[in-house]
């Protein structure tokens, strides 16, 4: 099923709406999927967080990057100490992160870790694992719910490689719902809802239209050594698959 009609960025986006956290030297916002983090190399760069970004607020950095369907938490250095400040962290995996994610199947993560390094596939677009050339990549996970045919599940990434928590649910035998890439299947009504009936002549959509991850709860310090902790709501299409995946689990 072709999707690519269903993802576009949202229109009449205010910038300053997005923010969650705000001081002297840094705002996090939550991020709305379908927006890249940075300009892309495509024919329409007329949307990023990054512009969008420097049109409200002025020359402020990206301290790092969500993938363009990702939605959440996502740190903006006001200045560039602050910048620096951050990188240091994130270098030294300082940066405490936690992201949500809706996968396939009935999983018992307490605390699993998966270590297997990642490599970037000749074109770039996504990632596989690779004992030989890959570089060093660590996530642990852990169950939040479990439904019927679906689990949400609570990644901690250590490392902060590209598709890193996707490839890993992977190896896991649990890829997040929606997203192909990585086996991850779609979700809809009729595979969770009892006696649904779909009208005649009407296509059934699936309930999520995305990669089903969004990073939830971002820690790390100030300038001055201050802990920040900022958690991001749920995006309407995440909460509704969760809401929708609550009321029919049997």
């Amino acid at each position: 099923m072709d999707l690519s009609r269903f993802k576009k960025a949202p229109k009449n986006l205010i910038f300053a709406d997005l923010v969650i956290f705000e001081n002297d030297n840094y705002m996090v916002i939550n991020k709305p999927p379908f927006v890249p983090s940075l300009d892309e190399r495509t024919a329409d760069r007329s949307m990023s967080i990054l512009k969008l970004a420097r049109e409200t607020f002025g020359d402020v950095q990206l301290c790092h990057r969500l993938d363009k369907e990702t939605s959440g938490a996502l740190v903006i250095a006001k200045n560039p100490e602050a910048y620096r400040n951050l990188a240091m962290q994130f270098e030294h995996r300082e940066v405490q992160k936690e992201y949500h994610a809706v996968v396939n199947g009935l999983h018992d993560f307490d605390s699993i870790s998966v270590f297997l390094p990642i490599a970037p596939l000749k074109d770039g677009t996504a990632v596989r694992i690779d004992k030989t050339k890959g570089k060093s990549a660590e996530t642990i996970f852990f169950t939040i719910r479990k439904y019927t045919r679906h689990t949400l599940v609570k990644c901690i990434p250590i490392t902060g490689r590209m598709h890193q928590i996707r490839v890993h649910l992977q190896c896991l035998k649990a890829p997040i719902v929606c997203d192909p890439t990585y086996g991850g299947e779609m979700v809809f009504l009729s595979d969770i809802k009892r006696k649904f009936n779909l009208k005649n002549d009407t296509e059934e959509l699936p309930l999520m239209k995305r990669v089903a991850l969004h990073a939830h709860t971002i820690k790390f310090h100030d300038l001055d050594g201050q802990v920040i902790e900022a958690t991001a709501p749920y995006p309407n299409d995440f909460e509704v698959l969760v809401n929708q995946l609550e009321k029919f689990a049997r």
